[in-house]
């Protein structure tokens, strides 16, 4: 005659299954939390090692949470490209949260360009010209270095479609300009700093201009 089973005997198995429904759930849990993407961005280019690093002010990574004009403010070597912007409005005429990819011609590229008397009255007198050639710079969405290059050419905002093809570790833009330190970001913006000023403007520097930005 089979012999009744006490109630307590269900104890141990009733244990390890609550254990297991436990595991697994706190493994269900684990599984499927997003990963926290804390990588610093990766800018790239010839220029790069001579431009902030690691901690210090300016640094990829501290620019990468600022809004594009005060990102540009920190880059030393923009000077003269952040000062016609400002002056322009050519950044207040998108309209807000639009992204942007920004062509950056260095301080040295602008000094290569115009002689300091045509710079001066392009600031002060000829700001429509100055923002027309400031659109030339200027394209519509973020987009990597890589993305242009792949893409081969990108229309900027003046409407003129710009050639872009990899050579070697950065990439040249209308056989004119190369990107010299790429892929800085900033909010809604991409900032790749070129080593020429694009755009239908004549060259009015010459070799007695010997003024620096």
């Amino acid at each position: 005659m089979p012999q009744p089973t006490h109630p307590r005997s269900h104890a141990p198995r009733l244990l390890v299954a609550a254990l297991l429904l436990a595991t697994t759930a706190c493994t269900a849990t684990t599984d499927t939390t997003p990963p926290n993407n804390t990588s610093a961005p990766q800018v790239t280019g010839p220029l790069c090692a001579a431009l902030p690093t690691g901690t210090e002010p300016g640094n990829p990574t501290f620019l990468a949470g600022q809004p594009v004009d005060q990102a540009l403010r920190w880059i030393p070597t923009l000077t003269t490209f952040e000062a016609a912007l400002r002056t322009s409005g050519a950044l207040t005429e998108l309209p807000t949260g639009t992204d942007v990819t920004i062509l950056a011609p260095s301080d040295d590229a602008f000094a290569a360009k115009f002689s300091e008397d045509n710079w001066d009255d392009l600031m002060a007198r000829h700001t429509d010209q100055l923002r027309t050639l400031l659109k030339a710079h200027l394209i519509t969405g973020t987009h990597s270095i890589e993305a242009l290059t792949t893409a081969g050419t990108a229309t900027t905002l003046d409407g003129t479609t710009v050639t872009v093809t990899r050579t070697g570790p950065t990439a040249r833009l209308d056989d004119r300009a190369d990107a010299v330190c790429a892929d800085y970001q900033a909010t809604n913006a991409r900032i790749h700093i070129i080593n020429a000023v694009l755009g239908p403007l004549p060259t009015t520097a010459d070799d007695t201009d010997q003024r620096a930005h």
